[in-house]
């Protein structure tokens, strides 16, 4: 798209049946909208139906909504029909929106007028209180600008929780809380956010004691029944990470319990040899690539859970009520070891065809299961380096290479990860994060239609994370103490 005018024109303008116009705020948001609508060249003698349709980004607007063809239902599209009875009037859209463009098309109106449309404006809401001052100029321009790109993308998705995407679906997930909550710790410090988080979960089990894989705030809180194993497993880690950030052991021991649950949960799903298999009849998320077999990767990321549930009955000083969980790590990993490791390719593979897949890798280093850092740096650089692996196409599972490749040495390879891949948004003109992003497809959609992909998701904001509290791309001789970020809630 290419201005035609500015903002002020829009106001001397005007418009009739079958007119359209698109408005750019100049920046991505989460919030309302507002307009006067104000006939001229007459008196208004019907009233005027508009189709507005909001934009994360410019295929939004730029291309027709429908025909649809995503799975998921065609409710989420971001369009409102509005019809305004009385003219001049103040417009008001009740409902919220996560848009940067507005495409304005008038359905109908009498030919005996015209319309000119005043005072459009976007009142944007967040539930963050302030904003971290950048990255000091000795950083790259790039990492700068992903920078700041991923705290714009939390402050959106940061409203009475941590929503996933203010656009779809607006509910809150274990795996999305845990890297929201992770960049917020080192940038906005919504740590009174994050607790309310824990405690949604933790209130809204299943039956068996199993956290839900989301949750809903409205109309009233609500458990979403969809139960993800690797999310569950996520829960333990996100309140160790919580308590450890905050200090909060009052909360820490009041959940307890409840993150206990979900390690005892999971681990009655192994089989005798101490291995998970992902049977299908419980949702393993992963990531949404295709064909992606999660039975490694979800194993991985058990162990990863024990390890944490370790480290938080320590910060909690009730060591001595976890203590057979050390023997079970050490036995699960031994047989990740010897199930899943080929020798010749130097990769862990899953499932009963033996995929390799980068992900699997990542949760697979991130729990400590290689023997030696070398077999760790083989086993993601091989699967990188291997046509035929599957390869992720979210945020979220990218950057869970980006954080197993810090865990095992590589932070030249995790920087040019996050350089390609989200520099790789930005390219294409993001400026929040987006839900999927394949770099060899740009308009692959997980639910079948690009219009029902969210452009600005919770999953994605993780690199101000891997910036500020990683280290990841700190200038050589950078002598700063710290890294700017917000105060604590």
């Amino acid at each position: 798209m290419r201005p035609v005018a500015g903002g002020a024109d829009l106001a001397r303008r005007d418009w009739a049946e079958g007119a359209a116009f698109i408005v750019d705020f100049g920046e991505h948001l989460t919030g309302y909208l507002s307009f006067r609508a104000v006939p001229v060249g007459s008196v208004a003698d019907s009233p005027i139906r508009l189709r507005l349709t909001f934009g994360e980004v410019p295929t939004d607007v730029a291309e027709p909504l429908y025909p649809y063809s995503g799975w998921i239902s065609a409710a989420w599209l971001p369009e409102e029909i509005v019809t305004i009875d009385d003219l001049p009037a103040v417009a008001k859209l009740p409902r919220r929106h996560a848009f940067r463009y507005v495409k304005v098309e008038v359905l109908a109106a009498s030919r005996r007028f015209g319309v000119r449309f005043e005072a459009m404006t976007a009142h944007a809401v967040t539930s963050a209180r302030n904003e971290p001052a950048p990255l000091p100029a000795a950083y790259p321009e790039w990492i700068r600008r992903v920078d700041l790109v991923a705290q714009r993308t939390l402050r959106d998705c940061l409203q009475t929780a941590f929503e996933d995407g203010p656009r779809r679906d607006r509910r809150l997930w274990v795996g999305d809380l845990r890297l929201q909550a992770l960049a917020s710790y080192a940038t906005l410090r919504a740590d009174d956010v994050v607790k309310r988080c824990l405690y949604l979960f933790a209130g809204l089990p299943r039956s068996d004691g199993l956290v839900n894989g989301c949750v809903y705030e409205r109309p009233e809180p609500t458990y979403g029944d969809t139960t993800t194993l690797d999310y569950a497993a996520l829960f333990c880690v996100t309140l160790q990470e919580y308590v450890e950030a905050t200090g909060d052991t009052v909360c820490g021991r009041e959940l307890w319990p409840v993150a206990r649950r979900q390690v005892d949960c999971l681990l009655a799903r192994l089989d005798d040899t101490l291995m998970f298999h992902d049977t299908g009849e419980t949702w393993c998320f992963i990531d949404w690539a295709f064909g992606l077999d999660k039975s490694a990767a979800t194993h991985a990321v058990i162990v990863f859970a024990l390890r944490r549930m370790l480290a938080l009955a320590a910060l909690l000083d009730c060591a001595g009520e976890v203590d057979h969980y050390g023997p079970l790590v050490d036995g699960m990993a031994a047989a990740a070891r010897k199930q899943l490791f080929d020798a010749g390719r130097g990769v862990y593979t899953s499932g009963p065809g033996q995929q390799v897949s980068c992900v699997a890798q990542a949760w697979i280093v991130l729990a400590g299961i290689p023997e030696s850092v070398d077999v760790a740096q083989a086993a993601l650089r091989n699967a990188l380096a291997d046509p035929q692996a599957v390869r992720p196409i979210t945020p979220y599972a990218y950057h869970y290479i980006a954080e197993a490749m810090l865990a095992c040495g590589m932070a030249g390879e995790a920087l040019e990860l996050v350089r390609s891949y989200w520099g790789g948004m930005l390219d294409a003109g993001a400026d929040t994060f987006w839900e999927a992003f394949d770099p060899a497809d740009p308009l692959a959609s997980p639910y079948g239609d690009i219009h029902a992909n969210s452009y600005c998701h919770a999953w994605s904001c993780s690199p101000a994370w891997l910036f500020r509290a990683r280290g990841l791309g700190r200038p050589p001789g950078f002598t700063g103490d710290s890294l700017p970020q917000g105060e604590g809630a």
